[in-house]
């Protein structure tokens, strides 16, 4: 047998996907736990949507090294469910009769850029996030 049978796998922390699903995952718990009851539905789909979409990539690339069938699969999993809670923001902003920013909206072209940094992690989004106005946070995270 070849000394490396099984090709690596697993490097998923260092998979831009990863990386934006995590932010995405802390900043969805933050929001909820600020803008929901805890006893209310949606509060659990939430963070229930965007931990899927981060474990899903975890477990693609794990399962990467021995079926990119697996893997694809999940990775579509996480996209799933990532557009799933991208649909939740949407219908929070809708059902409160906040704007979704436009593309060419200067806020939505400035994340856009933080976006683009290599390094961008949770505290480059923290301000947005954590801000009072639920307008402002929930078109940061989407």
């Amino acid at each position: 047998m070849p000394e490396h049978f099984i090709p690596s796998h697993g490097g998923y922390k260092n998979l831009l996907s990863y990386k934006k699903s995590l932010i995405v995952y802390q900043a969805t718990v933050y929001f909820c736990d600020r803008f929901y009851k805890k006893s209310d539905r949606t509060y659990d789909q939430m963070i229930q949507a965007a931990r899927s979409g981060k474990q899903n990539i975890i477990e693609g690339s794990m399962a990467s090294a021995t079926s990119k069938e697996t893997e694809l699969k999940l990775t579509n999993v996480a996209r799933a469910s990532l557009e799933e809670l991208l649909e939740d923001y949407r219908d929070f902003l809708r059902n409160r009769k906040l704007q979704e920013w436009p593309k060419e909206h200067r806020y939505a072209k400035r994340l856009r850029d933080l976006n683009r940094k290599p390094d961008a992690d949770y505290e480059t989004f923290r301000k947005g996030i954590e801000t009072p106005e639920p307008e402002i946070s929930a078109n940061v995270i989407i």
